[in-house]
Parts: structure tokens; sequence; C-alpha cells
């Protein structure tokens, strides 16, 4: 099994990827999709519909080199032509592993820095737990 599939696969048990139009257009809406995924033979009406998702918000959306039915049985479904990461960490992951870095260069870099991020922002609530525990402010 491919790299990136199998990150998929992770990423579904760990219920950090939904699949599916109307699932991904939701995630898409509350702002949770950090990577949407089109497969390369997606239809015209779902492409168009995952472009109008994501229009407008900072979220990447990227055609991937494998086919509905390629995912559908990563991810254990019939056929799934599109779907999203809801991890940074994951999505930033699953980006690397894709053949074709230098097409994706600019999509690891703001990945990087959202992952940055995510790091800094655990890092401060982990700081203000203790300093809640130890009675300070």
């Amino acid at each position: 099994m491919n790299k990136s599939l199998g990150l998929l696969a992770i990423s579904r048990k760990g219920k950090n990827l939904v699949c599916g139009e109307d699932a991904v257009a939701a995630a898409a809406r509350a702002s949770r999709a950090r990577l949407v995924i089109l497969a390369e033979d997606a239809g015209g009406h779902t492409v168009r519909r995952a472009k109008s998702a994501v229009a407008g918000t900072a979220q990447p959306l990227i055609t991937v080199p494998f086919s509905k039915d390629d995912l559908g049985e990563v991810l254990g479904v019939s056929s799934c032509a599109v779907a999203a990461i809801t991890d940074v960490r994951l999505a930033q992951a699953f980006v690397k592993t894709l053949d074709r870095q230098e097409k994706y260069e600019a999509l690891l870099a703001d990945l990087e820095v959202r992952v940055e991020r995510v790091k800094k922002r655990r890092e401060e609530e982990k700081a203000h737990e203790r300093n809640v525990r130890r009675g300070e402010k």
C-alpha cells in the first residue's frame, strides 16, 4: 500500500478524516478541514462543490493522484471522491508523502506555519493548566 493512502487510513481510524461531499462541506463551513482532497477522477459536480466549500477560506484543496476507488478501498467505503483531513499535522504528513514535492512546496510551507501555531497554542495551554493547579495567574 502507498504510504499516502496508509496515512489516510490512519486518519480515518483516528476520526481525523471525513469522507463525502456533504461531510466535507460541513467540515469546511465549520473551519475544521485542514486539507481537502479530491480524487483524480472526481466528477465535475463534485469538484465544483468542493471548490465552493473552501472558497473564501484558508483551507487548501488538492487533487491527489489516486482514483475514487483507491481512496474508497483505503477508507472502507465503496468509493470516495472527496475527503478532508481535520488534523493539521496529519495533513502535513500526507502532503509530504505525495510524489512530485515541488508541486506542493507552497502548501507545505503554509502547513508548516500552521503546525508551529498549533504547537505554540498547546504549550500555552499546558503552561496555563500548570499555573491554575499552582494557584498562579
